[in-house]
This record gives structure tokens, sequence and C-alpha cells, in this order.
């Protein structure tokens, strides 16, 4: 290759270089300035290709996109004086790129370090107003919205707009949460036993009530079984009597016979009676002689007990 060829590409090369140290690309998510020898010169960069001098003009960039900032847990005291250890974050972005630069160096380390101070001294300015129940509970969004206004105003000093505050968590410390917890089981354990004696009492109160009601229910049915069975007797008493009454010779001798059946249904079974008993009597009357009317109930009365 030619000496010429070589200059030639030597100058192709260095003023591609040149033109590449002059000209900066601005993205859509990012906001440029433009310091001269470490002074502002220019903040409007629409996205896009612009033009700077090489070694005279510096470009800063910054991403405009929202940020999230995790700020430290922190300590405050509500107006009960009661400790609480809160856990919050914040949604930030830069709106104006100058006074970004000027108040905080262009550094997002130190700008999430001051909104973290503005956040925790608003904070630390609304729990103390306010109980525990009220933080955790009632005026939560509440705070969170007049948290978010101040810091938003206090950070426009910055070139940053806040977008929101929330809490992520709110927590007594370690000792509090130890005697709140053991308060509370000592409270359940007693509700407990309070609950306990209740049932307990009330079961006292069910067991009794049932063994009265059980002891009447069988006084009752005892008391109209006893009026069943009178009125059975007295329906079979009376059935007795109509069936002697309609033929008392035959009556007497049905009987008789059910008294030896019932008395003979085994060839095992020994009894011992005399031969002119009145239960041997229609035996003892082949010729078909019944007892007398007079004496038949009684015959029927001995045949009854007998077969029983």
């Amino acid at each position: 290759m030619s000496a010429g060829k070589i200059v030639t590409l030597a100058l192709a090369a260095l003023i591609t270089l040149i033109g590449l140290m002059c000209v900066f690309t601005v993205h859509e998510t990012e906001r440029a300035l433009m310091l001269r020898f470490g002074k502002i010169v220019s903040t409007d960069f629409n996205p896009g290709l612009h033009f700077k001098v090489p070694f005279y003009h510096t470009i800063r960039k910054f991403d405009k996109r929202i940020q999230t900032l995790d700020a430290p847990p922190e300590h405050f005291l509500t107006s009960e004086k009661k400790n609480l250890i809160v856990d919050s974050f914040i949604k930030w972005r830069i709106i104006d790129v100058e006074n970004y630069y000027i108040s905080v160096g262009g550094i997002a380390q130190r700008a999430g370090q001051r909104l973290a101070e503005n956040i925790a001294d608003g904070l630390r300015s609304e729990f103390g107003k306010r109980t525990i129940q009220e933080v955790v509970s009632g005026d939560r969004a509440e705070i969170m919205d007049i948290i978010t206004t101040e810091a938003s105003l206090r950070a426009k000093q910055f070139g940053i707009e806040i977008i929101d505050v929330r809490i992520k968590r709110i927590e007594l410390p370690q000792e509090v949460s130890s005697s709140v917890y053991r308060r509370m089981e000592a409270e359940r354990e007693r509700d407990a036993r309070k609950l306990r004696s209740q049932g307990e009492a009330e079961a006292v109160r069910i067991r009794a009530e049932a063994d009265r009601k059980s002891v009447e229910t069988i006084s009752k049915a005892e008391s109209d079984s006893e009026r069943i069975r009178g009125e059975g007797e007295a329906i079979s008493a009376d059935t007795y009597a109509q069936a002697y009454n309609q033929n008392m010779e035959f009556y007497a001798f049905y009987r008789s016979l059910n008294a030896y059946k019932v008395t003979f249904k085994d060839r095992r079974d020994v009894l011992l009676i005399r031969p002119d008993s009145d239960f041997f009597n229609f035996f003892n009357n082949l010729n078909g002689n019944v007892p007398t009317v007079e004496n038949i109930p009684q015959v029927i009365e001995k045949e009854k007990s007998l077969a029983e």
C-alpha cells in the first residue's frame, strides 16, 4: 500500500472520530445537559441527535423515568409515646435537570438520601399527632397523601417530582413486640378460662334440665303405663266376664283344657296334687257333669294360677 493511501485512510479515520465526538444522542428515557468547563450551557435537548464541540463541551445524561427509592427503616414516636419501626418507599423522577444537577450534583444516591430525609421528617411529624391504631388502620391513607404533597413541595428545589410515598411495614421494636405478645397471650388465656367456666356452668345447667325432664318423662310414662295397664286389665276382666256369662259351662271346660295343656306340656314335669282336687274335676266327672255355677269362678281362678 502506498504512502498516499495510508495518509488518506488516516485522515478519514481522524475525521470520522472527530465527527463522532461532535455529536451525541438523547434517548426518549433520558434528560441531558451540556456543560462547558463544569458550567451548565444548555438543558433543552429533545430526543434525537445533537452537536457539541469536542473537549469544550461535556454532556451529562440522566434517567427521566420513574425511579423507586427503598428508604431505610426509621423509628418514630406516636402521640402515645410508642416507638414504631416504619419501612417505606418513594416513587420519584427528574423534572428539572438543571436544578437536579446543581442541588445534588446529578448523583442519584445523594438525591435518594435527601428524599429519605424529607420523608422521614414528614412521617415523624404525622406519627407524632396520632395513636398507633390511627397510624396502622384509621388514618394511614390520609398520612400518605399529606406526606406525598409536602415532600413534593420540598423536592421541587432538587428538580425532582414525588409521584407516591407508601408504607410497606409498621412494626413494634422487638422488646415491645415480645411484651405485647405476652400481654395478648395472657388476655386470650383469660378469655379462654372465662369461656370454659361459662361453658361448664351451661353444661351443668343443661344436664340438670335434661335430668329433670328425664325424670318427668319417665314418671309420666310410668303413670301412663299403669293407667293403660289398668284400663287393659279392666277391659280384659270385662271380656272374661262377658265370655263367662255367654256359656259358663263351656268356658270352665275350655279354661281347664288350657290349664292341662300348660301343665303337662313336658313329659319330664312332675305334679304332686291330690286326685280329688278341683284341678281334676273334669277328669273325675267323665259322665260330663260340670261344676256348679256357684263354684265355677273359684275353679277358674285356681286353674289360672296353676297354668301360670
